[in-house]
């Protein structure tokens, strides 16, 4: 009797411990992987105006090629984690390698849709005439470093999956160091301009690349688990992302026009929009570590068997997602005096981007639940929900966005309209795990 109301807390404490130690470590790997743009800008810069803004145009290309796919990660990472769950690392692994051979199929795919066709595709994305012909380099090279990108996503997710976020930063801390010391090298020590930022880049995902490779076969090879290709386990996982892809796309619809309605509002929006933008992406990674300890702890009570585990660990890291909202809410409201001029010396983008950034630090609590909830969904491997309910929050989201300069409204409108989906996709989530349909046990859903 008297020990009975210590196992509440006790089961709390092993939650929390769990989730620290997986999303701390994930949460590094999330904020290395913008640094390679980054570094990349930064030594291309002082090449010229023209080559930086070609950067800009095939590196914009990239990214959103490469996070189309990021369901590799998590399909991956909930699909091993069942199994590690269920006690059968020998399957994890197994597993884990049908995502990785899909993930280079995919990667020989997106290759030979983007040499032939970078041209076109600069150009559609209106790149000038000064500035094309280095984004068109650029875009060629890096195209052929797109396996390795889409290979870190799929072994990344093993490693989640298996309960390691360590070796994915470690990983993703070496890649950056070598990128940047690889572009300083082949730009200006080879003078090779732009191509050599782009090959220092490509080098070093290959480099990536091996090193979770080499971690993983050696895994299998420990436990016996085949690496040749099984046609059965890559459709399996082809089909597993699918409903991921659809959610991923959904996502990427949103924030698209999310922008194009700012493009509308004016220069001085615009610009106060991408500021607000970068701020809202980088508060991402900070929820976004918390769901992926989320994906992988699920996905491992589930497997398990243990239902009661997998709903308290549930509500566990909603109270964390909403703490940790909260607490980065407030860093913006403080921040907001410094954060702003290092963008920006314009007062009237300033005065744009204010308000807006207010709600912006009040709907971080909200965008906490959500990140949460999308994880433990994730990790339930709950996919086809995932798709539908983002459908239904770009359907509410769309209209009302594109109303927002019909009747006049500004940029604290628009990102009004970016906290009400927010708010959509937290109901339906919350819908969701209410309802204790996600919860499917066994070493497979």
């Amino acid at each position: 009797m008297t020990q009975a109301p210590a196992r509440p807390s006790a089961a709390r404490r092993r939650h929390d411990r769990e989730i620290v130690a997986l999303a701390v470590p994930a949460f590094g790997a999330l904020v290395a992987e913008p640094l390679f743009v980054m570094a990349d800008s930064a030594i291309v810069g002082h090449l010229g105006t023209a080559q930086l803004a070609g950067l800009g145009v095939a590196s914009a290309l990239l990214t959103t090629a490469v996070s189309v796919f990021v369901f590799l990660a998590y399909a991956t990472t909930a699909a091993v984690a069942r199994r590690v769950g269920a006690g059968d690392l020998r399957a994890a692994i197994r597993q884990g390698m049908d995502g990785i051979w899909l993930a280079l199929l995919l990667g020989a795919v997106v290759i030979a849709v983007f040499l032939p066709t970078a041209p076109a595709v600069v150009d559609l994305f209106g790149a000038s005439e000064t500035a094309a012909p280095y984004a068109i380099t650029y875009l060629r090279i890096s195209a052929l470093g797109i396996p390795a990108m889409l290979v870190v996503l799929a072994a990344t997710g093993v490693l989640r999956g298996l309960q390691d976020t360590k070796t994915p930063l470690y990983v993703a801390v070496a890649g950056f160091v070598a990128n940047a010391a690889l572009n300083v090298g082949l730009v200006y020590g080879a003078d090779l301009g732009i191509a050599g930022s782009a090959w220092g880049t490509v080098i070093a995902q290959y480099g990536m690349a091996a090193a979770y490779l080499y971690v993983v076969v050696r895994g299998a090879r420990k436990l016996g688990a085949p690496l040749r290709p099984d046609i059965a386990g890559i459709r399996a996982c082809a089909q597993a992302g699918a409903p991921l892809l659809v959610r991923t796309l959904s996502l990427r619809a949103v924030l698209m026009i999310a922008t194009a309605v700012a493009a509308r509002l004016g220069d001085a929006d615009i610009a106060a929009h991408q500021i607000i933008l970068s701020l809202w992406s980088l508060l991402a990674f900070a929820l976004d570590a918390i769901a992926i300890a989320g994906q992988a702890i699920i996905g491992r009570y589930l497997g398990a068997g243990d239902t009661e585990g997998a709903r308290a660990a549930c509500r566990r890291m909603v109270e964390w997602g909403i703490a940790a909202g909260v607490m980065l809410g407030l860093l913006v409201v403080v921040t907001r005096p410094l954060f702003l001029p290092l963008f920006t010396s314009d007062s009237v983008v300033k005065d744009a981007a204010l308000p807006a950034l207010l709600l912006v630090a009040l709907s971080q609590p909200i965008c906490g639940v959500v990140f949460v909830l999308d994880g433990v969904l994730m990790g339930a491997g709950d996919g086809p929900y995932l798709a539908w309910a983002m459908l239904l929050t770009l359907a509410v989201f769309t209209p009302v966005a594109l109303l927002v300069p019909m009747f006049g409204g500004g940029l604290t409108a628009l990102w009004g309209a970016m906290t009400l989906m927010m708010t959509v996709r937290m109901v339906t989530l919350w819908l969701r795990s209410r309802s204790g349909r996600w919860i499917v046990t066994g070493a497979s859903r």
